[in-house]
Order: C-alpha cells, then structure tokens, then sequence
C-alpha cells in the first residue's frame, strides 16, 4: 500500500462525450505547483491521491482549471450522496451564513434543535438521542466511550471489553482505529488497549467461514468472556468490499448482545443516508443496533456527524461533560437539513435500490473475464468494489488495483486510490444523483481499464 501516482505530466487520448472530457496532458503541468507544494508542506500521508486539483465540483462531475471533466465515482470518500454542490445545499450554507449565526457552541440553537428532531425520526424507534459532531472517528470514539460506560454501571470495573471486526475500519483516532482490524494500522497505534480484540468479519471470501460461531470462538481464543465485553462495533458493511456479513450471523449477534447486556454499534460512516439502497444499511439484516454512528452523507458537503442512541445509553453523563466546541455547527446543520431532504425528496435512496443491480451483474461480468486477477465483487445499491488478487492467487494486489484507476482517471473517470486492508480494492461510489446512463458509461469505462492494465501487467 501507499503507492503514489506519478506527477509528470502525461500525453494520453483525449476524450469527449456526455459525461467525460480529457483535452490536455494528466496531471496539467500548470496544477503540478500546486501538487509539489502541498507535498512540501503535508505530510507524505496525504500523498497518494490521482493528481487532480480540483477547481470545482457540481453533481455527478468534478473540473479542473483546464477543461478536463471527470466523471466522478468517489463522491469525494463517500460524502456527496445528493451530489456536489447540490443547488439546495448551497442556497442553505449562504442563508444561513448571511443570517449572521456561524458558531454557539453548545448554547441553545434552533437549528441544532431541527436536526437532532429530523434525525432521531429518521432512526429506529428507541434511539431518541443525538449527539451532533464533526468527523466520523469523533462519532465512533464517542460510541466506544458511551459503550464502556455503560458496561461499567452495568456490570462493574471489568466489562469494559469492546469487539471489532478485522479489515474493519472506524477512524485514525487511537479508539476508533484499534476497534478497527486493518491489516497495517496496528503498526502505528501506540498504547494498545489489551481489552479492545478484533474477530474475524464473515464476508465469506477472506474469511470462510461464516458461522456466528466463529466469533465465540475469537472471543474465547482471546480470554475475554461475554460479562467482561461492554460494546461490539460493526460496519454495516465492511468498506473494504463492500462486503456484508450474513443475515443470519447478525441476528444472532443483536440476540447474543442482549443476552449479555452488550451495545451494539453500527458504524454507519459511510454506510448511511441511502448509500446501499436502503436509508441505513443496517436495515438489510432486519435488525436495529442501540448506537448508531454516521457522518459523511449527512451533509452531502460540510464536515458533520452524529451520534444516535437509546436515552438510558447517551443520558449517563451530566450537563456540561459530553460536548463538543463545533457540535452542531450551524450552517453544516443547514448543509445536513438541505441534504437529508433531497435525498429523501428526489428518491436518491431508491435510484441507488434501481441501480445496483444493474452496477452488480456488471461487476460480475468484469470478474468473469478477468477471474483469475479479480478475486472477490460485491455491490450493494451505489456501492461497490473489485478485490484484485495476484494471478491465480488468493492475494491481494495493490499494484494492478493502483493501475487500473490510474487508466480510468485518464480516462475521465476518477475514483480515489486503492482501499482495504491491504489496498487492492478498487472502490465504487458515485453520487446519488447518478443517472443509469451515466453508470453504465462508467461501467464500460472501468472494463476497458481493467483490459488495459490486465495486458500490461502480463
């Protein structure tokens, strides 16, 4: 993983329809400043982007200064479910920025108050509560907290155990990244919380087997037992695919929790607000977890997120000892108001449930041609991914994976670089608002791409 595209300038086919156009070498040698000062003065983790510096972004489309138009399949990591820069969205932020109102911190506020209302009647009945914050790490860190708090008073000083999923992933804060099992991140956490384990997630491909059972066993294997374990933090799906454990296995994990007297989290990040075809994903399995944490498409724009959970869970602390400086900012609170509208107002939820069949037998038929490089497809609503493999192997392969968005960037179809645990997903998530015509533009672009880097690897 970490691999950079390269920053010289390149001659490649221009390009010119609907929804794509190329009229000048990648990266534009007049952006290649911009790109040389910011790795001058960040730091070399914020490399490894396609070196694109973006001027504006509307819809399903992001320009650069020179004329070149991608089709955009990142929504800016999973972000712009109703779009960039949604015409809504925008006359939001300005009204609310010119009623004079930018910050108050945790004083009272109506907008803050409209949202928490809008969202608590978005969740499942019994999750009332909603803590408003800035990032999705701040979500999940404050889940783990509530989490371990409320095992504590429950069941004393040792249920403080908390259960994460390996090639799972929460955040870059110390909590939320240690709940999280990415291959690679344990190499710069310090201070490894002994009572914070990670089992194996049921996606039927990097792991077989995908028994319920095999999470006891894990449990078990690492000394913990269940009266010691205080929350179980889950993806509704597991970015690095998408991938989604089996119904069943979580019914049996909601059963198992409330056995025990455990908080179930859903991680909803990046799962929320209508991205799989479903308003949350983790209606898929039926069941309702006791905390929810999402961010991201909330706001379709402006950095927020939310906390939401059952009263006696989000009560346990009193005035004063539970905020945060931005919390509810205003006009990102006019940004998320703007958004969840649209996307409930123009269906965006139902386009995704229409389209990702359509995106998944694609997929299929890429992994057809290419099966003994393409591993693993999933696709859930307007979220997919490609897991490339080394040729004939069960391993992952950044390089090829790094390749082929490498082709689709000159081609005007931009995805961000290679995920997962060992970054050999090439990852699908497009906007919302994306019409059936332009997906499967994007469909064909992605296959001529995977041709083009399959050839030129052999």
């Amino acid at each position: 993983m970490g691999k950079e595209f390269s920053i010289t300038p390149t001659n490649v086919p221009p390009v010119e329809t609907k929804y794509r156009r190329i009229t000048t070498q990648l990266p534009h040698p007049d952006s290649v400043p911009t790109i040389e000062k910011l790795r001058l003065f960040e730091p070399i983790s914020m490399r490894g982007q396609p070196p694109i510096v973006w001027d504006r972004a509307e819809d399903i489309f992001v320009y650069d200064k020179y004329g070149n138009r991608w089709l955009d399949w990142s929504s800016g990591v999973l972000v712009t479910n109703a779009g960039h820069g949604a015409k809504e969205i925008r006359d939001a932020i300005i009204n609310q920025v010119n009623s004079g109102l930018l910050h108050n911190y945790v004083f009272p506020s109506e907008e803050r108050a409209e949202l928490a209302e809008y969202l608590a009647g978005l969740a499942p009945k019994g999750l009332e509560k909603v803590f408003l914050l800035t990032t999705g790490s701040e979500a999940t860190e404050c889940a783990l907290k509530l989490a371990r708090s409320w095992g504590i008073k429950q069941g004393g000083k040792k249920k403080i155990g908390i259960v994460g999923f390996e090639r799972g992933f929460h955040g870059r804060t110390l909590g939320s990244q240690q709940a999280g099992g990415m291959a690679g991140q344990k190499t710069w956490i310090v201070n490894e919380d002994p009572a914070i384990i990670n089992v194996p997630f049921p996606d039927g491909y990097w792991q077989t087997d995908t028994s319920f059972e095999s999470l006891l066993s894990a449990i078990e294997q690492r000394g913990l037992q269940p009266e010691n374990i205080a929350g179980v933090m889950m993806e509704s799906y597991q970015g690095v695919g998408p991938d989604f454990a089996p119904v069943e296995y979580v019914q049996k994990l909601r059963k198992w929790c409330d056995d025990h007297g455990i908080v179930l989290i859903f991680d909803e990040v990046q799962a929320g607000f209508g991205r799989t075809g479903k308003f949350w994903a983790f209606e898929h399995y039926g069941v309702a977890p006791d905390i929810i944490c999402c961010g991201k498409g909330i706001s379709s724009s402006l950095p927020l997120s939310a906390v939401i959970g059952r009263n006696d869970i989000m009560d346990q602390f009193p005035p004063g000892s539970m905020t945060s400086t931005h919390t509810g900012n205003p006009v990102c609170v006019a940004a998320a108001m703007a958004s969840l509208r649209k996307i409930r107002n123009d269906k965006l939820t139902e386009n995704a449930a229409t389209l990702g069949p359509i995106l998944l037998e694609a997929l299929q038929q890429i992994k057809q041609k290419h099966c003994d490089v393409i591993g693993h497809v999933t696709a859930t609503g307007l979220v997919g991914g490609l897991q490339i493999v080394k040729p004939g192997l069960k391993e992952p392969n950044h390089d090829l994976a790094h390749a082929i968005i490498e082709k689709c960037f000159h081609k005007g179809l931009l995805f961000f670089s290679p995920v997962g645990a060992w970054g050999q997903t090439v990852k699908i998530a497009p906007p919302l608002t994306i019409p059936e015509e332009a997906l499967r533009e994007g469909i064909a672009v992605l296959a001529e791409a995977v041709d083009e880097a399959v050839a030129a690897a052999k």
